[in-house]
């Protein structure tokens, strides 16, 4: 409902004060944090802390306004601010960003950061000469591209079962020229050609859909409305995908191999249970949390496979 050129000129701190009442008004949540980030890639800068002091008292042109102007609309209408700017920061990687493609959250870093600190440093998982890594789940590549920048030999193998979240995985591989050390596939976690397309594996490594059915009726607009729901909805008690992730695990991880698995805060018992009653092969390990209080669970098999689960 707002007309750019009937807009009298304004500078680019009146601009992040007016939208971001706007949003206050229509319940959009962290206006500040949405129109800031908007704002600042308009600018063509990652926030707007980095944009010079002087820029932000100038009279913005009537081009950034329709710019500003049309991005906030579309945040308006509860579009998470990834998918209103096409991109997003993960880790020390700039990811490119598409509806419905699941958005990668803050607290999967520590996920990410466990597996390298694993593999780096030799213990148990990173003991294969060769180090290759599984994730189910894919997404954006976030997971996965951060592992291949941050370990020079690795080699992943990345799956999902949505094709755009394979699109998406490697067009971000090209950009930050990753690609050659990936191979993304379009495949459910249950495939048998999963098994001889990268068996045996140093890693197994997921954020699954681990949120319980009952829980989906509650998420925010903004993932319910964009974001690809399968990513989320685990099942009855969110454990549809991880189970299937730890019958996989046996069969496809090498001497010394681990699963790291993001799960919610019911889970670590729920699963120790299952793994206890199902697969001999599999020992449990730990479980830590994160900043959020999520967990990573991480378990190991007989022969050598752990199972790690991060909260």
């Amino acid at each position: 409902q707002y007309n750019v050129s009937l807009v009298r000129r304004i500078t680019t701190l009146e601009a992040l004060d007016i939208w971001k009442r706007h949003f206050i008004v229509k319940g959009v949540s962290e206006p500040e944090h949405s129109s800031s980030y908007i704002i600042a890639h308009v600018l063509g800068a990652k926030t707007i802390e980095s944009v010079e002091h002087d820029k932000l008292s100038q009279l913005l042109g009537q081009d950034k306004t329709g710019q500003i102007w049309q991005l906030c609309t579309k945040r308006l209408s509860r579009m998470p601010v990834q998918y209103v700017i096409e991109e997003w920061e993960f880790r020390d990687l700039t990811l490119k960003m598409r509806p419905p493609v699941f958005i990668p959250r803050p607290e999967t870093e520590e996920l990410v950061e466990l597996v390298l600190s694993d593999l780096k440093t030799g213990t148990e998982v990173g003991a294969d000469t060769q180090q290759t890594c599984l994730e189910v789940g894919c997404g954006s590549g976030a997971v996965s591209l951060s592992l291949l920048k941050g370990l020079p030999q690795l080699q992943v193998f990345a799956v999902d079962q949505s094709q755009d979240a394979v699109d998406l995985t490697a067009e971000n591989a090209v950009r930050l020229g990753l690609q050659d050390r990936l191979q993304v596939h379009q495949l459910d976690v249950m495939t048998e050609t999963l098994y001889s397309l990268c068996s045996p594996v140093t890693a197994l490594v997921s954020n699954p859909p681990y949120l319980f059915s009952e829980d989906m009726k509650s998420l925010e607009p903004e993932i319910s409305r964009f974001e690809d729901l399968m990513a989320l909805d685990g099942g009855e008690d969110g454990l549809n995908i991880i189970k299937n992730i730890l019958s996989l695990a046996p069969q496809i991880l090498s001497n010394q191999g681990r699963v790291y698995l993001e799960v919610e805060p019911r889970h670590p018992a729920m699963i120790q249970h299952w793994v206890e009653a199902n697969e001999d092969e599999l020992r449990y390990v730990e479980t830590r949390h994160d900043i959020t209080g999520r967990l990573v669970f991480l378990a190991q098999i007989n022969k050598g496979l752990d199972f790690f689960s991060i909260l």
